[in-house]
C-alpha cells in the first residue's frame, strides 16, 4: 500500500533503507553492520586454531553431503515399502516419523521452503517458545560459522541479518561475492561447510548439556528417587481428589518401580503391551466383598458383571481350579490395596491361606493401573495407559529446597532437545546436494577441487554438478512429499 502511494513511496523506501529493513509479502529481513567488528575479531582470533577448526568442518561437511544422500535414499525406499505394505512395522513407522520430523523442521528454517511446521496444528502451542528460540539460535550459529570462516579466508564481510518468513525466524550473512569466487575451491569448502559444521557442534554441545544435566544441577536438584509431577491436564483422567497433583512424587506403577521419567514411560509402555495383571485375594475376603451380579458380554467379547453406574466397583475374573472362569463384582480399592500382583493362582499361594488371583475384566486396551505417590493414597486409574502418559507431565529432578522451581530442569531439558533436533536438522538437510541449499555450493567446490584434472573443461564439470544437484533435489522433494503423505494419512 505504501509503495503504491506516489507521495509516501520515496519516504517509505528511504526509511527502510536507513534502518536496513527489507519488506516483501510474507517476508521481512533486517541487515546491519553493527556486528562487523565482532565478526572480524572472531575471524582473526588464533588463525592456526581456526584453520584446523574449519578444516575439520570441511571434512565433516563433505562426509555429511554423501551421508545425507544415503540417509534420504534409505528413507525413500522405506517409505515406498510402507506404502505398498498393508501392516507396516511400528518400529519402521517411528523411524519414518523421525526422519520426516527432521525434514520438516529443517525446511521451516529455509525462507521460501516452508513445509510441514504449522504452529498450533502439528506443533503444540505450549512449545512455540522453545521451537522459535531454537530455530533462531540454530540459524544464527549456522551463519556465524559461514561469516567467521569467510573472514578467516580473507573474504570481505558486508553484514549480518535476521529475517522472518511468515512466522519463522532465521539469519543470514552478506559476503562479497567477487572475493568468494576468487579464492581456491578448498577455501570455498571451508566457508560453505562451516554452517553445517557449527550446527553439528551446537547439537553435540546441547546433547552433552542434556546428558550431564543431573551433574550440573546436582547442588540444587537430586534424581533417581522417582518422577515429580509438574503438570496435570484439566481433562486428564488423573485429575481429581484422589488423583495426581503438582509436586507429587510417583514411585511405582503396578509392580514397576519408578526412578525417572524414562521409567514412567517404559512402565506405561509395558503395561499397554502386556495383559492386565491380577491381584491376590484370599478366599475369605473374596467371599466377603463379592455380591451377586448379572454377567453379560460386551461387544468385544469381554465380560461385565457390575452396574454401569458404579464408580467404585469393577468386575474381576478368577479361576478356582474347578470352573474355568468365575466373575465377581468387587470394590476396586479394597481389592488392590495391600494386595500382591499376580498372573496365576500359583503366585498367591502363601502360608497355606487359600487365595485367588483376581484379574479386572475390562475392555480391550483398557487397564486398571495402581500408581503410588506417597504419602498420598494410591491413585487407581482405569483407561488406556497412553492417556495417562499424554496428560501428565513429569520431571526426573526433585528440588532440594522448596523455593527452587520444579519447572527449571524441564525447561532446560526441553530446550536442549529442540536445539538437538533443529540444529541437527539444519546440519543434515543443508548438506544435501540440492539447489538453494549449502549442499549446492559444497558440491560445486568439491567438484572443482577433485575433478579439475580429470575433467578439464569447466562447462563439463558444471554439467556433472547440475545433474547431481537435480538428482539430489528430486530425492529431497520425493522424501518430503511421500513422508508427509504417509504421516498425515495415518
Amino acid at each position: 500500500v505504501l509503495q503504491s502511494s506516489n507521495s509516501l513511496k520515496a519516504s517509505y523506501e528511504d526509511w527502510l533503507l536507513s534502518y536496513g529493513l527489507s519488506v516483501s509479502p510474507f517476508h521481512m529481513r533486517w541487515q546491519t553492520a553493527l556486528f562487523n567488528r565482532q565478526f572480524y575479531n572472531w575471524g582473526r582470533w588464533k588463525p592456526k586454531f581456526l584453520y584446523l577448526w574449519f578444516s575439520i568442518g570441511m571434512v565433516f561437511g563433505i562426509v555429511a553431503m554423501f551421508g545425507s544422500v544415503i540417509l534420504l535414499g534409505k528413507t525413500l525406499m522405506q517409505t515406498l515399502t510402507q506404502m505398498l505394505t498393508e501392516a507396516p512395522k511400528a518400529q519402521n513407522d517411528r523411524m519414518l516419523q523421525v526422519v520426516v520430523s527432521i525434514l520438516s523442521s529443517s525446511l521451516c528454517l529455509r525462507a521460501g521452503n516452508l513445509m510441514g511446521c504449522v504452529p498450533g496444528v502439528n506443533l503444540p502451542v505450549s512449545q512455540l517458545t522453545y521451537f522459535f528460540s531454537a530455530i533462531l539460535i540454530s540459524g544464527v550459529i549456522h551463519e556465524v560459522g559461514h561469516g567467521v570462516a569467510a573472514i578467516r579466508e580473507q573474504v570481505r564481510f558486508n553484514g549480518f541479518g535476521i529475517f522472518i518468513f511468515i512466522v519463522y525466524p532465521g539469519a543470514f550473512v552478506d559476503l562479497f561475492t567477487t572475493h568468494l569466487q576468487l579464492i581456491s575451491p578448498i577455501q570455498q569448502l571451508r566457508i560453505f561447510c562451516a554452517g553445517v559444521w557449527h550446527n553439528f557442534v551446537l547439537g553435540v554441545a546441547s546433547f552433552m548439556v542434556l546428558f550431564l544435566l543431573p551433574a550440573i544441577l546436582f547442588p540444587f536438584y537430586y534424581t533417581g528417587v522417582g518422577a515429580l509431577v509438574t503438570e496435570v491436564a484439566e481433562d486428564s483422567p488423573a485429575n481429581g481428589p484422589r488423583g495426581l497433583f503438582v509436586g507429587d512424587l510417583v514411585t511405582n506403577i503396578q509392580d514397576c518401580p519408578i526412578y525417572s521419567v524414562e521409567d514412567w514411560n517404559s512402565c506405561l509402555g509395558d503395561i499397554s503391551e502386556k495383559s492386565q495383571v491380577g491381584y491376590c485375594v484370599s478366599a475369605a475376603t473374596l467371599q466377603q466383598l463379592s455380591f451377586p451380579a448379572r454377567v453379560y458380554r460386551r461387544l468385544d467379547g469381554t465380560v461385565e458383571c457390575c452396574s454401569n453406574n458404579s464408580l467404585t466397583d469393577i468386575c474381576f475374573s478368577y479361576s478356582n481350579n474347578l470352573d474355568s472362569n468365575l466373575y465377581a463384582c468387587l470394590p476396586a480399592r479394597k481389592v488392590i490395596e495391600a494386595s500382591k500382583v499376580c498372573r496365576t493362582n500359583m503366585d498367591c499361594q502363601k502360608d497355606f491361606v487359600p487365595s485367588f488371583c483376581v484379574t479386572p475384566s475390562l475392555e480391550n486396551q483398557t487397564r486398571l493401573i495402581r500408581v503410588k505417590h506417597p504419602p498420598h493414597i494410591d491413585m487407581l486409574f482405569v483407561g488406556h495407559p497412553m492417556h495417562l502418559q499424554y496428560t501428565v507431565s513429569l520431571s526426573s529432578f526433585v528440588p532440594r529446597q522448596n523455593f527452587l522451581s520444579i519447572d527449571l530442569p524441564v525447561v532446560i531439558e526441553t530446550f536442549c532437545k529442540y536445539l538437538i533436533s533443529l540444529s541437527g536438522a539444519l546440519a543434515v538437510i543443508n548438506a544435501v546436494p540440492c539447489f538453494a541449499l549449502d549442499g549446492q555450493w559444497i558440491l560445486n567446490s568439491f567438484l572443482e577441487a577433485t575433478l579439475s584434472s580429470l575433467i578439464v573443461e569447466k562447462q563439463n564439470r558444471e554439467l556433472v554438478g547440475f545433474v547431481i544437484l537435480l538428482a539430489g533435489s528430486a530425492l529431497l522433494a520425493a522424501n518430503v512429499a511421500l513422508g508427509f503423505w504417509m504421516v498425515t494419512a495415518r
